[in-house]
């Protein structure tokens, strides 16, 4: 029997997308239980991810921008940086990707990177989007790993409207990922 390597996915819990230039009140709703998740998965022995969105100056200029042109999570500025209280959180051993689309396609390298031999990967993934930057990295964990458990943590995700939220969370589990209510 296989160990497994348990890994939290922390998506995108950056100011901009909190209570900056594209936040909500429902993504400032989920820093508290985004937060005590965290702590929970750090003490369970989780390795931690953190996806921080990355655009550069010239974002308006870009496909994303042109379709979405609210500048945001420009490289060096406050609305790039994770949230303090989330920031905190993770620890100095937390891994931070920086990833310039939805998804990051360094992810599942990553793990695999962090896997050791014999192992097999689980994930719990929360953050936000739910709707596009959740979803976008579910599905790539999900391909790469297609027998490993995933499970979203549902009090840790908001999406652009609570619509949104609810319509990629039913697509998640349409894939096979379990919505969860808790961390273990």
């Amino acid at each position: 029997m296989k160990k497994e390597h348990r890994f939290l996915i922390v998506v995108d819990m950056q100011k901009d997308f909190i209570d900056g230039s594209l936040g909500t009140q429902e993504a400032q709703n989920i820093v508290r239980p985004a937060s005590q998740a965290i702590l929970e998965a750090r003490r369970l022995g989780f390795t931690v991810i953190a996806t921080r969105d990355t655009h550069e100056t010239d974002y308006l200029e870009t496909r994303e921008g042109i379709r979405l042109p609210v500048k945001h999570c420009i490289r060096g500025t406050e609305g790039w940086e994770i949230d303090p209280q989330i920031a905190s959180c993770l620890g100095e051993d937390a891994i931070i990707l920086d990833k310039n689309t939805f998804g990051s396609t360094r992810l599942p390298e990553v793990v695999r990177e962090n896997l050791k031999e014999g192992e097999e990967a689980s994930f719990i993934l929360l953050g936000l989007c739910t709707d596009i930057c959740v979803v976008s990295n579910a599905m790539l964990l999900k391909a790469a790993f297609p027998e490993s458990d995933m499970g979203i943590y549902v009090p840790g995700c908001a999406g652009v409207t609570p619509e949104k939220h609810a319509a990629a969370l039913e697509t998640m589990a349409s894939c096979q990922m379990d919505m969860l209510d808790r961390i273990a």
